[in-house]
């Protein structure tokens, strides 16, 4: 194996620690130094390794193919990054990836048995032909676990490296490389020993439809982005108005609606505004559009993170990429709180020119140019929201009116009406049935 691996050239840059702890393990078998019980030990330990890998993203079945098919469809490298824009293209280099192509062949299709029989073991026996536990989808990675489980079946029909190199060139064009194309969302990481950006593994799998009612907003909201992953012209966008209207809810829904078209996220908090800059640096060159999330976004008077936004937005010197919008929401309509003495002129200590000071904090929403806003239902809209909930859970047993009855008490004592309110009723209702 790592005679294989040592005369990788376009791929040279793998360094995922499984593969590398596998290969000098066999170096240390073939070479007939070792000590038997010291290696099944360290075997096992890489097995481990790769057992919790398979446990985070889902794998199935050979879960050495599927390692394989991982390491193809997360590295990133100047011809991976290349086919992910391109696809195939003619060049010399392709005589390299071909060269390459034939290692992974030969990697994808070892031999373990000679291993097993010498130290008696069948561990690799055993990870060829996997059954997993099920679980829930919420406990791995759906995205990158369909895609990399995709690729590894379609690597098993490959009898050579010239098929081997169609398949993994069109998953490249197909579906992207690395991160940001295997995973849909992604936020800051603080940790030193981590990448700049993360992805984020757990999302709901929530469609625009679960949002009842707001059918002009989700319209105004589909056409925008619609024309951003098509590679139009499309605005910011600011959803605004009520708590528990769904505007969260919204943004998220669209991420899942576009995912498969090129659309990626990143959430960005109101701390992190002065990383912006350096978001934009690492995701400008690649093909895939990304929105800025701000989630919750507004600014007390004494906060001064608005006017990078501001800069952001519209008036920098450095323009902002083609690849790159900013989706916000906002329980305030103008984002930053007014006091009253900005609007009307009453003290003798105020700013001389206070009108400016309001022109400035306004001009802030004005570079959002699609605003959107979302109102709190109607009561009558408020019970269908709760009866069209209580209809997806057949334990709930109420009528139509008891559901009223319940929906006005519960609106009385937990605010006002709105879908977060619905739905925190539905839950309340659910944990009563014995």
């Amino acid at each position: 194996m790592h005679n294989l691996i040592s005369k990788l050239i376009v791929y040279k840059n793998i360094d995922e620690p499984i593969l590398l702890e596998l290969s000098g393990i066999f170096k240390r078998f073939e070479k007939g130094d070792y000590d038997a019980d010291d290696l099944i030990s360290d075997i096992y330990t890489q097995i481990n390794k790769l057992l919790s890998l398979a446990t985070v993203y889902g794998f199935n079945k050979n879960l050495w193919h599927n390692y394989i098919a991982y390491l193809i469809a997360t590295i990133e490298n100047p011809f991976t990054l290349t086919s992910e824009k391109t696809g195939k293209k003619e060049g010399s280099v392709n005589e390299f990836v071909k060269h390459d192509m034939k290692i992974f062949h030969k990697l994808f299709n070892y031999d373990f048995g000679i291993i097993e029989e010498k130290l008696d073991i069948d561990c690799f026996s055993i990870i060829s032909n996997y059954d997993s536990i099920i679980k829930k989808q919420q406990l791995f990675n759906q995205d990158v676990s369909s895609k990399v489980q995709l690729l590894s079946s379609r690597m098993e029909s490959a009898n050579d490296e010239n098929d081997l190199f169609d398949i993994i060139t069109d998953f490249y064009k197909e579906y992207g490389v690395g991160k940001y194309g295997l995973n849909r969302a992604f936020q800051l990481s603080h940790d030193e020993n981590k990448d700049f950006l993360i992805a984020i593994t757990s999302l709901d799998d929530v469609v625009l439809d679960d949002l009842l009612g707001y059918d002009l907003q989700k319209e105004k909201l589909i056409h925008n982005t619609e024309s951003f992953v098509n590679g139009k012209k499309a605005n910011n966008v600011l959803l605004y108005g009520d708590a528990g209207t769904g505007k969260s809810t919204s943004i998220k829904a669209i991420l899942n609606m576009y995912y498969p078209m090129g659309l990626r996220m990143i959430e960005v908090y109101k701390h992190e505004m002065k990383y912006v800059s350096k978001i934009i640096s690492e995701i400008k060159n690649r093909n895939y559009k990304f929105i800025l999330y701000m989630d919750d976004l507004s600014f007390e008077e004494y906060e001064s993170e608005y006017k990078y936004l501001k800069a952001l937005i519209e008036g920098g010197l450095e323009t902002k990429p083609d690849n790159v919008l900013i989706y916000a929401t906002s329980n305030r309509r103008h984002l930053i709180k007014e006091t009253w003495n900005e609007r009307v002129n009453t003290s003798g200590g105020e700013e001389m020119y206070h009108s400016d000071t309001v022109r400035e904090k306004l001009s802030l929403v004005d570079r959002f140019g699609v605003t959107i806003g979302y109102y709190k239902p109607s009561m009558k809209e408020y019970f269908e929201i709760v009866k069209s909930l209580a209809r997806k859970y057949p334990e709930i047993t109420l009528t139509d009116d008891e559901l009223e009855h319940e929906a006005n008490v519960w609106v009385r004592t937990h605010g006002a009406q709105s879908g977060r309110t619905a739905e925190q009723l539905i839950y309340h209702l659910l944990g009563d049935i014995k």
